[in-house]
């Protein structure tokens, strides 16, 4: 079944009902409303996310069993409508998933706002105020300074946050190589100029897709006879925490001997 189905229904079509259903005070919120944003990183389910402000009606509850109540105190200013359906404002729903997602998730939200501009980099300003003395404000403060509009999906964010935690940072993202002549031979997703590595996040569709797994052998190709070295992480790799930094410091190590005389 499609993912974007469940019970043969549309999935934006069941968040417009289950808010409907729950009365004009409605909105989503949370993961739903940073899913009705498009922002990537948090994990898919079929659970619905509403605020709803007091007691909840046991019929809307009945009809809509997949729908996860919350009561969170929201201003008018901090709604608005996305495709006819009221949910948080990016700020507002950056801010409130913060206080309750993982680190990795919630820098790959924060990351996935910044590169689709839903929100820049000053907007983040007024998150603190936004989380001020609720719980999970001081992890939720950290995250925002590890946030980069950069990094083009999850995959990349936890990628460079495994390179953070073993004290290999990247020194670049989306780093652009080119000849002697300026020719453009790829763009690394992580990159460490002075050794000569650049790290690729390989996603799903890098390998559903022939004629991109095509071009990207080919620039592979091409950057390691320039010199470089090209290293490739795929999700499961980021889930074990030293696998990326062990990577990459063999690379580094293996570049300073090729550098000796």
């Amino acid at each position: 079944m499609d993912a974007d189905l469940y019970d043969g229904v549309p999935r934006r079509a069941r968040i417009r009902a289950a808010v409907t259903s729950f009365g004009p005070a409605s909105a989503a919120v949370l993961a739903t409303a940073a899913e009705l944003h498009g922002l990537a990183g948090m994990r898919v389910t079929e659970m619905i996310h509403l605020s709803v402000p007091g007691p909840v009606a046991r019929p809307a509850r009945a009809a809509h069993p997949e729908v996860v109540v919350h009561q969170l105190v929201i201003p008018p200013e901090h709604l608005v409508r996305v495709d006819g359906i009221v949910a948080t404002e990016p700020i507002r729903t950056l801010a409130d998933l913060s206080l309750r997602a993982d680190r990795f998730s919630a820098v790959s939200v924060l990351d996935s706002a910044l590169n689709r501009r839903l929100v820049a980099a000053d907007d983040l300003l007024s998150v603190p105020r936004l989380i001020r003395g609720r719980r999970g404000a001081v992890a939720a403060r950290s995250y925002l300074g590890e946030a980069d509009g950069r990094a083009q999906s999850p995959l990349e964010t936890r990628a460079r946050l495994r390179c953070v935690d073993g004290r290999v940072p990247p020194e670049v993202l989306q780093l652009e190589v080119r000849d002697g002549d300026g020719y453009l031979l790829g763009i690394g997703d992580l990159g460490w100029r002075g050794h000569r590595i650049i790290a690729e996040a390989d996603g799903r569709d890098t390998h559903d897709n022939p004629a991109a797994v095509f071009a990207d052998r080919r620039r592979q190709n091409r950057l390691v006879n320039a010199g470089w070295t090209v290293l490739r992480f795929t999700w499961s790799d980021t889930l074990r925490p030293d696998y990326i930094p062990w990577t990459v410091r063999q690379a580094m190590a293996a570049a300073t001997r090729r550098r000796r005389p």
